[in-house]
């Protein structure tokens, strides 16, 4: 585990947060500009000094009670940024072979070639950054991170300067580490969206506190947190492949625990993407593309229908729509509704209703 107990006062702000994250995966903080998320990754990587405790696994990083605190320099830990800040006057390999060298041989844990590619930078080594787009320095910037062998990886919004087209570049890459590496890795994003694809374990954050921390897709189905609000409102899915229409060129998606003699809590069609039938994916699917109604539907475009209860309602950011969570088996689904739509449908908790998404709104 990474366990941070953390304190800091400044005129107008006030950190105070206490963080379990776990020791593997993508732990993202999110919340507004101002709420400290870039004051905790500066405070984990000792480049702020807070008051508390920080430990990573079994290694104790600050302990004010001790009287302990391991300098920056001397942390185990990789820092991307939002700008690559790459050495202008060194190649791509020698930029990484830099951060390389902070490290004694003995040390060196993580595997350059498999970094290199995972982020498909072997064709750019002799090249220099001001030859890089974009999306390229931010990915030779990750192996540079990574060549010293960090226990921790912390990550200050390294898509936020990147255009859709880069960011839809460089996700895979990320989500690829992700899927590849052990090294447990600290985000912070202002994107719901990005976090979605890439974490699993959420830290919502508001004025220097933690509103809420835990697996990412029970925060993402809270109605009660500001992830709830606005266009990126949704849930996240695991899923497991399990049947391939190639004639329509559609993959049916297991939701829920499929485990032996089981069949999970629903299935949904989405664009094959070609992924073998087995293999775990991951669909985000978004209240502003689910629809309610009180009866199964025929003679319908929508390819998905799935029967729930109701859990819940709240009030959205405009005053005419309302956020209705739906229960499908052990599964919550997030729907966005006019308030008359509810109404009409007299919707409360406890009621049956039939959850509705197209195929194509289904985002993997």
């Amino acid at each position: 585990m990474i366990e941070a107990a953390l304190h800091l006062q400044r005129p107008g702000f006030t950190l105070d947060i206490a963080l379990s994250l776990p020791a593997r995966g993508v732990s993202a903080l999110v919340g507004p500009s101002g709420c400290g998320k870039t004051t905790v990754l500066r405070a984990l990587a000792g480049l702020e000094r807070a008051s508390g405790r920080i430990a990573v696994g079994r290694e104790v990083w600050q302990d004010d009670a001790a009287r302990t605190f391991v300098p920056a320099h001397h942390r185990p830990l990789g820092y991307v940024i939002q700008e690559a800040a790459l050495f202008p006057h060194l190649d791509v390999r020698r930029n990484i072979e830099f951060g390389r060298r902070r490290v004694e041989a003995g040390a060196q844990r993580v595997d350059m070639a498999a970094v290199e590619q995972l982020l498909d930078i072997g064709a750019l080594m002799p090249r220099r950054p001001d030859t890089l787009s974009g999306g390229e320095r931010q990915r030779v910037a990750i192996a540079r991170a990574l060549a010293t062998s960090p226990r921790l990886l912390l990550m200050d919004e390294p898509l936020a300067a990147l255009d859709a087209a880069r960011k839809a570049e460089v996700l895979p890459y990320l989500t690829r580490l992700h899927e590849t590496l052990e090294i447990p890795v600290v985000y912070v994003s202002h994107s719901v969206d990005e976090v979605a694809q890439l974490a699993s374990h959420l830290v919502v954050m508001d004025a220097g506190r933690a509103v809420a921390q835990g697996p990412l897709p029970d925060l993402l189905a809270r109605l009660d947190l500001p992830t709830a609000r606005g266009e990126s409102a949704g849930v996240v899915l695991d899923a497991v492949v399990a049947e391939r229409d190639t004639t329509w060129q559609l993959a049916r998606l297991q939701v829920g625990d499929g485990g032996p003699g089981r069949h999970g809590d629903f299935s949904l069609w989405a664009r094959d993407r070609g992924h073998a039938v087995g293999r775990a994916v991951r669909v985000r699917m978004l209240a502003r593309d689910v629809s309610l109604t009180l009866a199964p539907q025929t003679d319908t475009s929508i390819g998905n229908q799935m029967q729930g209860t109701v859990e819940a309602l709240a009030d959205d950011e405009h005053a005419a729509l309302t956020l209705v969570r739906v229960r499908i088996g052990g599964t919550p689904v997030m729907a966005r509704l006019t308030r008359r739509s509810a109404h009409a449908l007299a919707l409360a908790p406890g009621h049956a209703v039939w959850a509705q998404v197209k195929t194509v709104a289904l985002m993997e």
